[in-house]
């Protein structure tokens, strides 16, 4: 089993929300770090750990962000990090995968199910090291993890309780 560094400079978790149910906001979370433990003979074998900075959240507009990382959100200072330690992944066809594992997020975890593939091993042609890619998408209902703010409105309410989260990695292979 071989074991990857996830690349920060080369990935990131990006997410969105219907606001005002009439539109999607957009942000992502650029700090990110990690390991992945993967081999695609053994894809049942496969152990993955994030760690994510809640404070790296961007969505392009600053106070947007800075109420996303307060209490009624992310509450990033009592809460820095945002983790992933993966419990089950089963092999899907081709380079699919699907993987179960604990999410953690504002001080409380849950389990989710997300599908997810990988791409590569290719050699990076500047660096000469070994590169993976892997991506993955899941929905998750944000009250589940105790962020509950919101303002009702005329026909729903002001942010949705549904996030669509979609993950895009590149992870280095680790040297021996």
């Amino acid at each position: 089993m071989s074991k990857w560094i996830i690349d920060a400079d080369h990935s990131v978790v990006a997410f969105s929300v219907r606001h005002m149910m009439i539109s999607n906001v957009h942000g992502q979370f650029n700090g990110l770090s990690g390991t992945i433990y993967f081999d695609p003979a053994r894809i049942e074998d496969s152990l993955i750990d994030v760690v994510i900075d809640a404070s790296s959240i961007l969505t392009g507009v600053k106070k947007r962000d800075e109420h996303l990382c307060s209490p009624d959100f992310f509450d990033a200072e009592k809460y820095p990090a945002i983790i992933f330690k993966s419990t089950h992944v089963k092999p899907a066809s081709g380079s699919r995968m699907s993987i179960r594992g604990d999410l953690t997020m504002h001080g409380v975890t849950r389990e989710v199910a997300m599908e997810a593939a990988y791409l590569g091993p290719v050699k990076d042609p500047f660096e000469g090291t070994m590169s993976m890619g892997f991506t993955a998408t899941v929905t998750i209902n944000r009250e589940d993890y105790g962020m509950t703010w919101n303002v009702p409105m005329e026909g729903g309410l002001m942010v949705s309780k549904e996030i669509e989260i979609s993950i895009n990695m590149e992870a280095d292979l680790a040297p021996e």
